[in-house]
């Protein structure tokens, strides 16, 4: 029952485009068959995604395709902890956040120029470099 409603939040989650918090306590929960069946909706998801993608232009459509690559990471990081429960898991979790994030911001200062896309970026690059000390402090 338990490993039921660790999946069912997790699913949840991901179907909202929610952030699935799993406790870095956690222990293993899903059998293979469970585990295959998450990846399967985030794959799908992430194709759901990338269709809805294709009516925007320009960057909208690269803003919305990093963000849903960024989903996909992240789902997939929160899966990989959720099952294994370690320790290290939630680290690489942490740290795809970081990444994805910045991944992002990234791409939504392409949008600008000048001095503008410039202060955009660097405050893009310092949240990333603040998240992945976050994430490395955890070890």
């Amino acid at each position: 029952m338990k490993r039921q409603s660790a999946l069912i939040a997790f699913l949840c989650s991901a179907a909202l485009g929610l952030p699935f918090a799993a406790s870095a306590q956690t222990t293993p929960t899903m059998s293979s068959e469970q585990y295959g069946t998450a990846k399967d909706e985030i794959d799908a998801r992430y194709k759901a995604d990338k269709q809805r993608c294709d009516a925007l232009k320009d960057n909208a459509e690269d803003v919305c395709e990093e963000e849903a690559k960024a989903r996909q990471k992240v789902a997939e990081a929160e899966l990989k902890h959720q099952r294994s429960g370690k320790a290290e898991d939630a680290r690489d979790l942490a740290e795809v956040r970081a990444e994805t994030a910045y991944e992002v911001a990234k791409e939504k200062c392409d949008a600008q120029t000048g001095n503008a896309k410039d202060m955009c970026m660097a405050d893009a690059k310092a949240a990333e470099a603040k998240a992945k000390a976050d994430a490395a402090a955890k070890r």
